[in-house]
């Protein structure tokens, strides 16, 4: 299902059947170094990631992280959208791209395209954003589609990463 399109990208909801872009990733490099290994080491852990993070988080918020698609070729490149995470008061926009594609715009698209329809379509006022203190492209994306750094944080002990945020 579509849930937005851009000039250049489509972004809809993961299936099931998106289980070998989805393997390869949250295998790819920059997935592992700056969200985490999910230890998805099969097609069978990212049909399971699938149904159990992405489709869940749709069924749950009405929301979630969804596949951008290149609408010239149908390929899936990466994911963008919103998480609601218990230790945040708002949602926050969350993206990933394969490597191959990083360097064109694309997610910095899907990100403004999405903080968009969280605004105007499921009433957002507040969006946050999580980046690791050490993830400069990231940072620099943030800042690029408007977002401004509220402050250095460590949810977690091995964490250390900075909040940004979004007012309408």
């Amino acid at each position: 299902m579509i849930v937005l399109e851009t000039e250049r990208l489509r972004l809809e909801k993961s299936t099931l059947d998106d289980q070998v872009f989805i393997f390869t990733l949250l295998n790819s490099p920059n997935w592992i170094e700056f969200i985490g290994d999910r230890g998805i080491e099969s097609l069978t852990d990212a049909e399971n990631y699938i149904k159990n993070a992405l489709i869940k988080s749709y069924n749950d918020h009405g929301f979630g992280l969804y596949k951008v698609v290149l609408k010239v070729d149908n390929s899936p490149i990466g994911l963008c959208g919103f998480l609601q995470r218990d230790y945040l008061d708002h949602p926050d926009i969350g993206y990933a791209i394969l490597p191959k594609f990083e360097g064109y715009g694309y997610i910095s698209e899907a990100a403004k395209a999405m903080l968009h329809y969280g605004n105007t379509q499921l009433g957002f006022n507040t969006i946050l954003a999580i980046t690791g203190s050490k993830n400069s492209t990231s940072q620099h994306l943030l800042q690029k589609i408007g977002l401004e750094r509220q402050y250095h944080e460590k949810y977690t002990k091995e964490s250390d990463e900075l909040l940004y945020s979004i007012d309408y």
